[in-house]
């Protein structure tokens, strides 16, 4: 049935010019009276209004109504999530582990008069049948991109959103979600048109169709997704894999869970260096705001974590799509330092595979070279909500130096010049000088492929989530200090187990939680601790490997690891074939606030660690099986032993230098002393009850987040083809015990400094895109990082990615202008008819930054 849907402030045409949220906190600088608000009405425009929120508050009180539980406030605010429904359970490793379903990417055509669009709801309530959206998602992209906005096209369903929400029938309404206007125009267009495309919609939870089976790159008749592989998928098609946490738990209903295409297994999307993407995003969640089962805002804006991308392609938490719109996000696919360094490309080691064995040259920096991404939601205000519905997938970056491509010879690895892209980096006469061709690192892959294969290279994708009675998705929108689940689930499913071959693995650990943490160690059956190696830092290779258990990390057991940070790591199954290993999680938590203690190893695995909710965190334990099967070809991937930082030579038995993967592009001692500094404390100064987290700009006031207010502005280089101007930042907590890992958008950075002293090995060689503060002994009260701005300007965010947090709302703008720019960028304000614009507003400090800080602050040595 239409429901009738009342129209919030934000969204009633009539009221925005009025009503319009986004009052300033600066005192000394005064907005409109257009854009004052009031602290309901922003908790009432920016929550799921009317129906959702009164079911909401409802459950809410039932919550708090029902006994007080232990300690251990987890799930947040709410009781266990059963094992048991209808007489079936789901118990620990009893599942096997969905492996990432590829977008895959297509041709971008020269054109299109196909005049099709997104397939309708049957209701306000809905999202269209899942066979139609498949059908329409397999077509060509149409209407055509463009630079700009296309400002004519009316929204796909607009007699139902016009009958739905109320609007009148002189209400114009838009198809292009993207703001029009060279503010969100896409930056150096033509340059990097994109050469291929995705299109995805985010849906509600519906079975798999098959609608990416041909889109796979190894098509299951490959390596191990082949029919004699571990991976293959039933007669190779994903089809009729439903959204369940588990086999015998029930099946999610489309409200209580929403991903791209509406289905499962997770996203993966496989790109190269050099090969612009473009990806339209499609809006076909309900127009209903509060057809979301009490959680989850129904408007998406995607961030491409940690792309070098333009910003209004990043994700801006305030350019976002309704339903029936989409949003297309160009992905340029450079290396940051495109304008700068190597700008004929003629450096062999900054490159891409090009399909036949050889590799393709790029501009820019080839030690910028980046691994493991992912993308996700950033609305503002509903970020942890959206995330944790499932509005999250990850991203493989390949390259000259990152093919996913093992050699399948000795020939291949020393270097074929008929296929110089194969041979491998450990066997060139001179790793420390390599030639063209020894550039491939041969990471654990694969070599049926080209590029990009993943018979031996793993995605796991770690988040806790919590389900009711009745087995469906559950969250506490009014909770702020972090949202806990109860089960931890990989991929998707709950406890999972996985087979592996007796040989090398990479994995590629996203903590994809919205508020937890993670330690994780890894055994075996007898609670022996497995070695292995962390070769990348968020999306970074790092210049050494490190080897893990190591005395600088609590148990062994890797670092802490924030909410978005990535991990990837290499494990050696020989000589394993037969065992079981477990990955297993140290890092207890009483509440969302941050982790409480690192628990003993021995005592997790003896049980005296009791992870039953009451007396200790239930997600602390035992939450992924490998179980090793034989493996009968020869292992010619990179042994990560010979790329510490030193190693014990196995001939001469003598401590000698490590191979590099990839190098650090150290700032000078001069950009250093010229850097402009700045020092974002993140606390609670000067936040309300509903919205406690606030973030203090160069020792001035704390502020919760305003997508008017630039907190800062550093500026691209002077020159066209200038280096990028050097800053520092000192990422400082506020206090209280509490945690926060702090993402930066667009550029990473060098940490200078952890708790002022020198930064643990798995960030001394690292570039990083999240920087943990907390009391824990691997976060630190304070960092101090060096970062450089380049390529392209406009509006970016910096925020706690405690999701939480973020939403509540512990996030600030920053923006990158162009040299002598005293203009902000207008802010954009999104609605059914279109996207207005606002004036923005500067910091007092925004264009100098904290002088305090520069003046006192050590460099290192």
């Amino acid at each position: 049935m239409n429901k009738k849907i009342k129209l919030s402030v934000r969204d009633d045409p009539e009221k925005r010019g009025r009503d319009r949220t986004g009052k300033a906190q600066i005192p000394e600088l005064k907005l409109p009276d257009s854009m004052t608000r009031s602290v309901l009405a922003t908790t009432i425009s920016k929550a799921d209004s009317s129906l959702a929120w009164v079911i909401a508050a409802l459950s809410v009180s039932l919550i708090h109504a029902a006994p007080v539980k232990a300690a251990f406030n987890i799930p947040t605010d709410s009781t266990a999530s059963p094992l048991c429904i209808n007489g079936q359970c789901a118990t620990p490793f009893s599942a096997k582990l969905l492996l990432f379903e590829e977008f895959g990417l297509q041709k971008m055509p020269g054109g299109s008069s196909q005049t099709s669009v997104l397939p309708s709801a049957p209701d306000c309530q809905s999202s269209p049948a899942g066979q139609d959206l498949d059908a329409f998602l397999k077509e060509e992209i149409h209407p055509y991109p463009g630079a700009a906005a296309d400002e004519t096209l009316t929204n796909a369903w607009e007699a139902k959103v016009k009958g739905c929400v109320g609007l009148s029938d002189q209400t114009p309404t838009r198809g292009d979600a993207r703001p029009g206007g060279e503010w969100f125009s896409h930056q150096r267009w033509d340059e990097f048109f994109p050469q291929t495309y995705f299109q995805s919609a985010m849906s509600g939870a519906r079975a798999n169709g098959g609608l990416r089976d041909g889109y796979q790159m190894h098509k299951y008749n490959k390596g191990e997704f082949g029919p004699n592989g571990l991976y293959y998928l039933p007669n190779g098609t994903a089809a009729g894999i439903e959204v369940k946490i588990h086999p015998n738990l029930p099946a999610q209903n489309a409200n209580s869970v929403w991903t791209f295409d509406g289905t499962l297994p997770p996203k993966l999307l496989m790109a190269r260096y050099g090969e612009s993407i473009l990806f339209r995003h499609y809006n076909a969640l309900p127009i209903d705001e509060s057809a979301n089962k009490g959680f989850g805002r129904h408007t998406i804006t995607t961030h491409e974590h940690n792309g070098h991308n333009p910003a209004e392609s990043d994700g801006f938490m305030h350019a976002y799509a309704y339903p029936g719109e989409f949003y297309d996000y160009h992905w340029p696919m450079i290396l940051a330092g495109h304008d700068s360094i190597n700008t004929g490309a003629t450096d062999y080691r900054a490159g891409s595979p090009d399909g036949n064995g050889g590799i393709i040259p790029v501009r820019g920096d080839w030690r910028e070279t980046m691994s493991t991404h992912w993308f996700h939601d950033h609305m503002l205000d509903f970020t942890a909500q959206n995330v944790y519905k499932g509005n999250a997938a990850m991203m493989n970056y390949y390259s000259a130096v990152d093919r996913g491509k093992e050699p399948k010879d000795i020939l291949e690895a020393s270097g074929d010049h008929s296929k110089p892209g194969y041979g491998c980096h450990y066997a060139a006469p001179d790793p420390a000088n390599p030639g063209p061709f020894n550039v491939n690192l041969c990471l654990p892959s694969g070599s049926e492929l080209d590029w990009g294969n993943r018979d031996y290279d793993v995605n796991l994708l770690v988040a806790d989530k919590a389900w009711d009675d009745t087995g469906q998705l559950k969250y506490n929108i009014f909770n702020t200090d972090g949202y806990l689940g109860d089960r931890i689930t990989v991929n998707w499913v709950y406890k999972p187990y996985l087979d592996v071959r007796a040989r090398r693995y990479r994995f590629r650990i996203l903590n994809g939680s919205v508020s937890r943490y993670y330690k994780i160690a890894i055994v075996d059956e007898t609670g022996k601790k497995i070695p292995y190696y962390m070769i990348a830092n968020d999306g970074n290779l790092l210049q050494h490997a490190v080897p893990f258990p190591n005395s600088a990390s609590a148990e062994g057991a890797l670092p802490e690891q924030g909410i978005a940070e990535r991990y990837d790591i290499v494990v050696d199954f020989n000589g394993m074939a037969g065992k079981k290993l477990y990955f297993v999680n140290l890092l207890e938590h009483v509440n969302g606030l941050g982790p409480s203690k690192v628990v003993a190893l021995a005592d997790v695995l003896s049980g005296k660690y009791k992870a039953d909710g009451i007396n200790g965190d239930p997600v602390v334990g035992k939450f992924l099986e490998l179980r090793v099967k034989d493996y009968s070809g020869t292992d010619l991937s990179m042994d990560p032993y010979y790329y510490q930082e030193t190693f014990i030579d196995p001939v001469t038995k003598k401590v000698v230098p490590g191979k590099q993967m990839i190098p650090l592009n150290k700032p000078t001692t001069q950009e250093l002393q010229a850097a402009v500094q700045r020092t974002f404390e993140f606390g609670k100064s000067d936040g309300t009850d509903l919205k406690p987290w606030t973030i203090k700009t160069d020792g001035g006031k704390g502020f919760n987040a305003d997508e008017h207010r630039v907190s800062a502005a550093p500026t691209l280089p002077d020159q066209p083809n200038g280096l990028g101007k050097v800053e520092i930042w000192h990422i400082k907590l506020g206090g209280g015990g509490w945690s926060h890992p702090v993402h930066v958008h667009f550029e990473e950075g060098q940490i200078l400094y952890r708790g002022g002293k020198a930064p643990p090995p798995w960030e001394k060689y690292a570039r990083k895109d999240v920087y943990r503060i907390g009391s824990l002994a691997d976060s630190t009260a304070s960092v101090d990082m060096a970062i450089r701005f380049r390529e392209f300007a406009g509006t970016y965010v910096e925020h706690c990615h405690n999701t939480q947090h973020e939403d509540r709302a512990m996030l600030l703008r920053w923006d990158i202008e162009h040299p002598g720019q005293t203009l902000a960028i207008p802010t954009p304000m999104p609605g059914w008819e279109g996207v207005q614009y606002d004036p923005s507003i500067y910091l007092p400090t925004a264009k100098t930054g904290d002088l305090v800080a520069k003046k006192s602050f050590v460099l290192p040595q």
